[in-house]
């Protein structure tokens, strides 16, 4: 007699539901999967969006997200099983306007000969935080920054910018947990700078962009359908049961054809043995409604979301007069040693030249600044033109960018409660290509008091499995994780591809599913 399959639902087609309802596909003989999402496509934020070729070099452009760190080892994987390849790109950034307020990575400024002592003394406060981390890997940075009295000019020009861009935390970055800042320059598993006693930021690291993500979501989901995923987009779901039973549900077009459809889809139900929730933390909540427990109620619950937009635009003038986005010789500190001056040499290559893996030359691709009235708050950008990968293919090895008016920006404004404080009037309407709001969710130091332990104490209860980054930290490759992992739980195998990937997936499923990772021999 066959065995009977396990009907799984997975709601939420973004990088974690796409990555269970993959895990589960390898095993047709064990695994019914339908995948709900409410959206027209798979991807969730990981989207492109098509431009002018004549006008910018390059037909689309990847907006929402662009890239990552050589540890989004899994994220590589499926690119790389579709037949896509993720690019690398020396980084370069450019924190603050003016000359009282500006720091890189490519070249020392003024503002890091003023702060090095404190400087100095952030090396020996990360160390602290790693002895110490249970009681200061807790505290939010602003108390951090207090308590070891640093300034507030210190925190807010150089800590508070380096954690809001790079782990996407915005204008709750204040509130975060200090442990994240030691990550940040100290864990193999996140780091993304060599701290530097001299200067803070030493290095451009190696990132990768990627490829065109419409694309490869588009691929992913023919392919996971054609294994025998039933994937329904434009799809909204119902709980109407969820129980020892199973779980019921009541999926809904979010376009009836007709009001006598929709009066026939009331009736209609689906019955499953276990459901995935690969949804932002409180649309999770909010669809289990009252089936929910008091700890999915208390976990879910503090997971904290704020409304971001980007606008897409070709305003160079405005992109200039937020941020610093050419050499000047005014930027860069005097009296230096013999490498700060090396430093200084490659940064003065006016015009930038084009590299297989960046710029020689500064051509910053990661923008932020501060506000004169709200200096704990920022606003970010990025030059897609000098970042992403597709732009300087056109250009070609050797070659000087585009014309500043080609290329093509983002700028990013961040909590819509603190719209007062935007810049986004002064982009030019014409020049606007595109616009999108985001729910980003912060990672307030109460999210790893809350809800990261907490997560192993409602996963794989109730029938329910729960993916996203913000299990952890938000990131694509731990969406990946989080998706793997609870398919994973569900009975399908992990496929070990790399030793580093391996052991950062056995991780996550400790933390957060509270369950060992049996390796296989």
């Amino acid at each position: 007699m066959p065995q009977k399959k396990n009907r799984v639902a997975i709601v939420g087609a973004g990088p974690a539901g796409m990555s269970c309802a993959s895990a589960l596909a390898n095993h047709p003989d064990r695994f019914d999967v339908t995948l709900f999402d409410i959206a027209s496509y798979t991807g969730g934020q990981a989207t492109s969006i098509s431009i002018d070729e004549a006008r910018y070099g390059a037909d689309w452009l990847n907006d929402g997200v662009q890239g990552g760190s050589p540890i989004f080892r899994h994220t590589f994987n499926f690119f790389r099983r579709y037949g896509y390849e993720p690019h690398p790109v020396k980084l370069q950034v450019a924190f603050g306007k003016g000359v009282e307020n500006f720091f890189t990575n490519v070249f020392p400024s003024p503002l890091v000969d003023q702060l090095s002592d404190e400087i100095k003394k952030l090396g020996r406060v990360l160390k602290w935080i790693k002895r110490l981390l249970p009681i200061l890997g807790l505290m939010p940075i602003k108390v951090l920054m207090k308590l070891f009295r640093f300034s507030e000019e210190f925190a807010n020009k150089m800590v508070i910018p380096i954690m809001a861009l790079f782990l996407g935390t915005g204008n709750q970055t204040p509130n975060v947990s200090a442990a994240l800042l030691e990550r940040l320059f100290d864990d193999p598993n996140m780091r993304l700078w060599e701290y530097d006693p001299d200067t803070l930021l030493p290095n451009q690291p190696t990132m990768y962009t990627f490829p065109k993500l419409g694309d490869f979501y588009r691929d992913w989901a023919a392919d996971i359908a054609s294994k025998g995923v039933d994937v329904r987009l434009n799809t909204a779901v119902e709980i109407l049961q969820r129980d020892k039973h199973g779980i019921t549900l009541r999926p809904r077009p979010t376009h009836p054809d007709s009001a006598t459809a929709e009066a026939v889809l009331d009736d209609f139900r689906e019955a499953y043995d276990e459901l995935v929730l690969s949804l932002p933390a409180d649309e999770a909540k909010a669809l289990l409604g009252k089936h929910a427990t008091w700890r999915e109620r208390y976990v879910l619950g503090g997971v904290a979301f704020y409304n971001d937009i980007t606008i897409t635009h070709s305003d160079s003038k405005y992109f200039n007069s937020i941020f610093e986005t050419r050499y000047k010789p005014d930027l860069c500190a005097k009296g230096v040693s013999a490498t700060k001056q090396e430093q200084i040499a490659f940064a003065k290559r006016q015009p930038p030249t084009c590299t297989a893996d960046g710029w020689e030359g500064f051509a910053p691709m990661y923008f932020t600044h501060s506000f004169a009235n709200a200096p704990q708050c920022i606003e970010m950008g990025f030059d897609c033109s000098n970042y992403q990968h597709q732009f300087r293919e056109r250009i070609g090895v050797g070659n000087t960018p585009l014309v500043p008016e080609r290329h093509v920006y983002q700028t990013i404004y961040l909590n819509d409660q603190q719209k007062h404080l935007w810049t986004w009037e002064s982009v030019d309407p014409d020049k606007i290509i595109a616009k999108k709001w985001w729910r980003q969710f912060g990672h307030r130091w109460q999210h790893y008091l809350r809800v990261v332990p907490g997560m192993m104490f409602i996963n794989g209860r109730n029938r329910t499995m729960y993916a996203g980054a913000w299990t952890m930290v938000n990131m694509h490759e731990i969406a990946c994780i989080s998706g793997l992992a609870a398919a994973y739980r569900l009975g399908a195998a992990y496929e070990p591809f790399d030793d580093f990937a391996e052991d950062l997936f056995a991780k996550y499923l400790l933390v957060s599913h509270g369950v060992r990772y049996k390796r296989s021999q």
